[in-house]
Parts: C-alpha cells; sequence; structure tokens
C-alpha cells in the first residue's frame, strides 16, 4: 500500500545490488485496492530479493511456487506452513524446520519474529552476502530456520508481538 509500498521498493531497488536483500510480501488481500499494481510490484521486488519469505497462502495467491522464485533469482526462499514449519529451498536442494509445538496464545508478529531469527541464524553463520548465499546445502540453512522457528515459538506462546529475547533462545 502506498505511500510505504513506493517506499520499499525504491529502497528494495536502490541496495539489491549493494548487499543482501530480503522480502515477506504478507499479503492482506481486503487492503488492495489496485490489485494488479500490487502484482506486479510484488513481482519487481521479488526479482531482486536474494532472500524471500513467504507464506503458503501467500504463494498460492500470487500464483507462484518456490522454484519459479529461485529461477527469478531469489538464493533462498522459506515457505512457511503455519503450525507445519517451514520449507527452505535453495538451488539444487531443500530442507524441512518443524514447527515447535507451543500453547498459542496469539500469533501477532510470528512472521516477524521468524524472520529475525532466520536473518540472525544467516548472520551468525557468515552467510549474509551475496556469495555465501550462493553456495547453500542443508547444513547451511538448518539451523537458521531452526531458530527462526525457535523464536517465533516463543512468540506466538504470549500475548502481544512479544519476541524473545536472545537469552531465550
Amino acid at each position: 500500500m502506498d505511500p510505504c509500498g513506493a517506499a520499499y521498493e525504491a529502497l528494495m531497488l536502490r541496495e539489491a545490488g549493494k548487499r543482501v536483500t530480503m522480502i515477506d510480501p504478507n499479503i492482506r488481500p481486503g487492503f488492495i485496492t489496485d490489485e494488479r499494481a500490487y502484482r506486479a510490484r510484488i513481482e519487481r521486488m521479488l526479482a531482486v530479493a536474494d532472500i524471500v519469505k513467504i507464506s503458503d497462502e501467500d504463494m498460492d495467491w500470487l500464483g507462484t511456487d518456490a522454484d519459479e522464485i529461485l529461477a527469478n533469482g531469489a538464493a533462498l526462499v522459506c515457505v512457511t506452513e503455519g503450525a507445519k514449519g517451514v520449507v527452505g529451498h535453495w538451488r539444487g536442494g531443500s530442507v524441512r524446520a518443524e514447527a515447535q509445538r507451543v500453547q498459542v496464545v496469539d500469533t501477532v508478529g510470528a512472521g516477524d519474529t521468524f524472520n529475525a531469527g532466520l536473518l540472525a541464524g544467516l548472520s551468525q553463520a557468515g552467510l549474509l552476502d551475496k556469495t555465501a548465499l550462493a553456495q547453500l546445502d542443508e547444513t547451511k540453512v538448518k539451523p537458521a530456520l531452526d531458530l527462526g522457528n525457535r523464536a517465533a515459538a516463543i512468540t506466538v506462546s504470549r500475548a502481544g508481538a512479544n519476541p524473545p529475547w536472545a537469552n531465550e533462545l
């Protein structure tokens, strides 16, 4: 949605060649007023993203899949499937990370917390550069997915968008 959508797109397009970029479309169809323009913007942003976190529902809405997103240039596509966990896809492979079983209190912030955990895991492993992302394998991706899942599990186990502190992980 504009004006935020235009600002995020401009930032993404400007920075894509300079640093690792990530997008989580987090589509809310009920708020979209111009579907064609919205889809075009998301497609432009997906085309320059190195890391894509996308829900299975968002992929269905866009009519795409992980292979297509990878073919368009992403190095890592993480498809979240709610209580079933997440599947990380890269050129040459994929791995599933099961969701942790917790008493769900509030799902607000779960996706953002997953993203933070994923990025923290990739950063801790020295994988947040374009060269490293081009050489992914299961031993590199799975720990980052697991950290994202652990962080999100803590967030949904309490009220409000209340992500965990590092010492809780």
